[in-house]
């Protein structure tokens, strides 16, 4: 998988990885997660295809959750709200999964 810096990712680089239905991983975020997401997500929708994005690792702590009291129902809302954003972006193209801890995301093309 070929790796993005955050300063390339406005380039025609990371369009053509795109338009060829590559997946790729954007490194080197240094705090602008949210931003090279945007930017992502944008290139993405502009070439005529739909993305999900989510967080690595999210169900798992939803699922954790459901054991005991508050947590239990904080978590089954958390599940709620992850099912209903699968349906909504269901069968993307992409899928743009987030690592905060790690500083990266990963796009992955999935047709």
């Amino acid at each position: 998988m070929q790796k993005i810096q955050y300063e390339d990712l406005n380039t025609e680089a990371v369009t053509a990885l795109i338009r060829s239905k590559e997946s790729f991983e954007v490194v080197g975020l240094s705090g602008r997660l949210g931003s090279a997401v945007t930017t992502v997500e944008n290139k993405i929708e502009s070439s005529g295809m739909k993305c999900r994005i989510y967080t690595y690792g999210r169900v798992a702590a939803a699922g954790g959750s459901f054991f005991g009291g508050i947590t239990g129902v904080i978590g089954l809302a958390s599940a709620a709200g992850i099912a209903a954003h699968n349906l909504a972006t269901f069968n993307p193209d992409y899928e743009i999964a987030k690592y905060p801890i790690d500083n990266r995301i990963v796009v992955k093309y999935k047709k």
